[in-house]
């Protein structure tokens, strides 16, 4: 077996709790190869900086980026990918739902020659009932919707070949789903299952608020089927509305000994449809030209405030 470098980012935000029980876990794994260990924050509130601080004064392969304030976990993990050095890359979450032991599997498949290594949610009893059931459905509508089939019940748990890193850090999209952008790429794909564990310490930092952001943000950055879902119900509306219109007409005009009278609930109940399907347009349309807006404005993805044991610049 060749000698090679692992690197395992650890995106985080407030997990102080979680930080000394997730590397006594994970050290013991990693003293088999020739690692590092990349936390990105951020922008905790809480002692979670110096909590990683404590360990990397004392371990170099340990490091830190703190970024300038909460830039969302996505944009934190494309952090992490443009500081690893390794020629494979974990990417876990610090809360412990996702085991470390897992690492030796993905890092076995990989040496099979796999680029990209899933690990996939064997089972998830310890989620909420809603958190389970809203994943199962977002997995269905974006594969029924995007061009891309993304893996169900796979999250931000896997090894990358340097490959892929390289080839994500080299997009110049804004709006990420590295779900997506992965699954898009398609090198050749591997899977190890496992059973999800219930969280160590603290609350999730995907609220249902985040949770629909996120959905949106998969679903928009890799289907237009919406606009064209939006074009086929604007036919349809239309050709209800002129159906609507020849029927009145022809009452009007040439039935005209029929009792005839403006009925104010069907008034009403036309006006309502019509205009929610127009504001729905108009707010699917929107959240297209929203990303637009943030693509061609041009800043960066992440500030960074301070690191720690970081030598290099950003590999490029």
């Amino acid at each position: 077996m060749s000698p090679f470098t692992l690197s395992v980012v650890i995106p985080v935000f407030n997990e102080q709790d979680n930080i000394n029980v997730l590397l006594a876990r994970l050290l013991p794994v990693l003293t088999h190869y020739e690692y590092e260990v990349i936390f990105v924050d951020d922008g905790s509130t809480d002692q979670t900086v110096h909590a990683i601080g404590v360990h990397a004064t004392h371990n170099s392969r340990i490091k830190l980026v703190a970024l300038t304030r909460n830039f969302g976990h996505q944009l934190a993990l494309s952090a992490g990918y443009h500081y690893a050095t390794g020629d494979a890359v974990v990417s876990i979450d610090a809360d412990l739902q996702d085991p470390p032991e897992i690492i030796t599997k993905l890092v076995k498949k990989w040496h099979e020659g796999y680029k990209i290594v899933y690990a996939k949610r064997r089972t998830r009893t310890k989620d909420s009932f809603f958190k389970k059931y809203t994943a199962q459905l977002f997995y269905w509508t974006i594969n029924r919707l995007s061009e891309v089939e993304i893996p169900t019940d796979v999250g931000d748990f896997r090894l990358l070949d340097r490959v892929v890193v390289d080839y994500l850090k080299a997009l110049p999209e804004s709006s990420r789903f590295l779900r997506g952008l992965v699954a898009w790429s398609g090198y050749e794909t591997a899977v190890v299952e496992f059973d999800r564990q219930v969280r160590h310490a603290g609350v999730t930092h995907y609220p249902l608020r985040k949770m629909i952001s996120f959905a949106t943000t998969g679903i928009t950055a890799f289907s237009v089927k919406p606009l064209r879902l939006v074009t086929y119900l604007g036919f349809i509306t239309a050709f209800f509305g002129f159906t609507g219109m020849a029927y009145a007409l022809v009452r009007r005009f040439i039935l005209p000994h029929e009792y005839w009278v403006t009925g104010w609930t069907a008034l009403f109940v036309s006006i309502m449809f019509f205009s929610g399907i127009q504001i729905l347009i108009l707010g699917m349309i929107g959240e297209y030209i929203g990303r637009i807006f943030g693509q061609v404005q041009g800043r960066p993805l992440f500030l960074v405030r301070k690191t720690k044991n970081i030598s290099n610049p950003p590999r490029t």
